[in-house]
């Protein structure tokens, strides 16, 4: 009985004293590095799951592929703005070259082609510009011409004004040719007055062939009287010394 005792305590104490060692040894890990037993305990169990969040990660061939969408998405949006801009520059180029169209100034040369179209002869004169033309375009200058052509004044209507023609334009030099056919003189005329100027009518004293300038007021009253009642001119060389001694 003494020997069974004794076998009991050299095998039962050793044990106890190891399982008190090793429970002694966990709770002084835990008490001295309490997240170290923590994390191995509690990884097998979220491990897994850290595993699948890490799985997503793109290959060579998708990170390929995915530039090779962007790059063709992008080529046809900059070939687009690239023929927009060049479109809108092609705009802009043909706006500014109808804006900068000539157009007549105070210094362009207004130069009127008198034609007699019966004797087929020209008399070419250059003026300033009227300047209810400064700063007209050809439209403008054009629209113009055929406003006086349709309405002429009463003293190109006497001169035998028929038409008119715009030859060139340009902001240096516009040129109109002006026609006319002139009234010929018959073998005598009349001396009469208009607005206190002396003019000279046709033998049939009615259609005036010439204006003269010449204020009645400046002449002889004797001569006054004479132009008042149609004054007789039996030629033509004698109306042109009447002219080149009464005119200023």
């Amino acid at each position: 009985m003494k020997f069974v005792k004794g076998a009991l305590l050299f095998f039962v104490f050793p044990a106890v004293m190891l399982g008190i060692g090793f429970f002694a040894g966990i709770k002084a890990v835990e008490f001295f590095y309490p997240g170290r037993v923590q994390q191995q305990t509690e990884t097998p169990e979220f491990y897994p799951e850290t595993i699948e969040e890490q799985q997503p990660l793109e290959t060579d061939f998708d990170m390929d592929t995915q530039r090779a969408d962007v790059m063709q998405e992008s080529v046809p949006q900059d070939a687009g703005m690239e023929e927009t801009s060049e479109e809108a520059y092609v705009s802009s180029g043909i706006q500014e070259a109808a804006s900068s169209g000539e157009t007549l100034c105070v210094d362009t040369e207004y130069v009127l082609e008198e034609t007699d179209i019966i004797n087929h002869t020209v008399v070419e004169t250059s003026w300033k510009l009227p300047d209810k033309y400064v700063g007209m375009n050809r439209e403008q200058f054009l629209a113009a011409m055929e406003s006086y052509e349709a309405f002429p004044p009463l003293s190109e209507m006497e001169r035998g004004f028929v038409g008119l023609e715009v030859l060139s334009f340009s902001r240096e030099r516009v040129v109109v040719q002006m026609n006319y056919q002139y009234l010929q003189p018959g073998s005598c005329f009349y001396l009469a007055v208009q607005n206190n100027e002396v003019v000279v009518y046709l033998e049939d004293m009615e259609t005036i062939y010439i204006n003269t300038g010449i204020k009645l007021d400046s002449l002889p009253e004797a001569l006054q009287l004479e132009i008042i009642q149609m004054m007789w001119v039996e030629d033509e060389e004698s109306l042109y010394d009447f002219l080149e001694t009464y005119s200023s």
